[in-house]
């Protein structure tokens, strides 16, 4: 799946400096509310060393990486669910967005204002809940509109769409998020068509400035303590940009100064795939080797589709090796003069580090 990544928050609080952290993509990041008006878009190739080991093995003209899309959205203010500041547009690509990252600031910094009194991070992430639930709860009632003209012509009993998005609206109303869970396929359908931006995942990114790179602050201390770890990331958007702009050799040498193990952008995207439970598996056809992300317990007919429609349709069977037997034998042949080659049909549920060659009818 090609994962997009919605960063969202308040104004200056380190939304774009995060987006050229993450993927350099020269996005502008000043210190006024607003400044960026339009959002903008970086593409990441996910890091994978099975990848490169693949690519040695079996010597392909073409490696293409699964990617990650960044989308730095415009900044959002109190009613913005009312078209408030940039909130009709904000909202809009919100709903692209397969996650969302929430930046809350947690540094002091007189050189850059604050829409608000003081630093509050909790306080921040309910202003932007708190607009995300009100967009929602319009986006629902005017599906129930819509859905009690069609109701009109259909017995009690045959209304189950319209007492679906009754109780979608009741739980929203209440502040409670939607999810799949428990939902037959028909609902789970009609919930996806809705596109709720409170049933979307998100991760909390705890911007914790340049002083307290590895997040030992108060602000974020209590932000961890409230959001919990499983959610959040602590990154210092200003410091990963600066060293992202660094050569290699010297940017190793300032994050062991700094006391940074790891990139940003590496732990940011095990942060989504974890998230998300993805898996990443590759296709090696007529010299191409290329990686896909797709869901854990993603059936093999439906990882096909993802690379084209026709395939899903057309599936007939999957060839199927593993990326350690391929990596210990160092060949297709021998696996399969292993026996480790598998033939796989239907029903198979795709495995991390599967190395598969579809075949389909037209």
């Amino acid at each position: 799946m090609a994962l997009n990544v919605g960063i969202t928050g308040l104004p200056n609080v380190g939304k774009s400096t995060l987006l050229n952290a993450l993927a350099q993509a020269g996005a502008e990041a000043s210190n006024y509310p607003f400044c960026t008006i339009d959002c903008n878009r970086g593409v990441v190739a996910v890091p994978d060393t099975r990848l490169e080991e693949l690519a040695v093995i079996l010597k392909p003209d073409e490696v293409i990486p699964s990617h990650i899309t960044y989308i730095d959205i415009a900044g959002l203010v109190e009613g913005a669910s009312r078209g408030e500041g940039l909130g009709n547009r904000f909202l809009h690509h919100v709903r692209e967005a397969d996650v969302l990252a929430h930046v809350l600031r947690c540094f002091e910094d007189t050189n850059v204002s604050h829409v608000h009194t003081g630093i509050d991070p909790v306080g921040d992430l309910e202003i932007v809940e708190t607009e995300l639930f009100l967009a929602d709860l319009e986006r629902v009632e005017k599906w129930i509109e819509k859905e009690k003209i069609k109701a009109k012509a259909l017995r009690k009993g045959e209304r189950s769409d319209l007492e679906f998005l009754e109780t979608v609206k009741g739980k929203i109303s209440q502040g409670a998020k939607v999810g799949h869970e428990g939902l037959n396929e028909h609902e789970s359908g009609l919930l996806k068509e809705l596109r709720l931006l409170t049933s979307k995942p998100v991760i909390i990114v705890l911007n914790s400035g340049e002083e307290a790179p590895r997040g030992d602050n108060g602000a974020c201390k209590a932000a961890v303590d409230h959001f919990g770890g499983n959610f959040t990331i602590v990154i210092s958007a200003r410091l990963e940009k600066e060293l992202a702009e660094l050569p290699p050799g010297e940017r190793k040498e300032f994050m062991r100064e700094m006391g940074v193990d790891a990139q940003a952008k590496e732990r940011f995207i095990e942060k989504c795939h974890d998230l998300l439970g993805l898996i990443r598996y590759y296709t090696a056809v007529n010299l191409k080797l290329q990686a896909w992300s797709v869901a854990g317990g993603t059936k093999a007919p439906a990882a096909a589709g993802m690379i084209h429609g026709d395939m899903e349709k057309g599936f007939i069977r999957a060839r199927v090796m593993s990326f350690e037997d391929l990596s210990k034998y160092r060949s297709e042949n021998e696996v399969q003069h292993r026996g480790l080659l598998r033939t796989e049909g239907h029903d198979y549920v795709i495995r991390d580090g599967d190395v598969v060659q579809y075949l389909f009818k037209l």
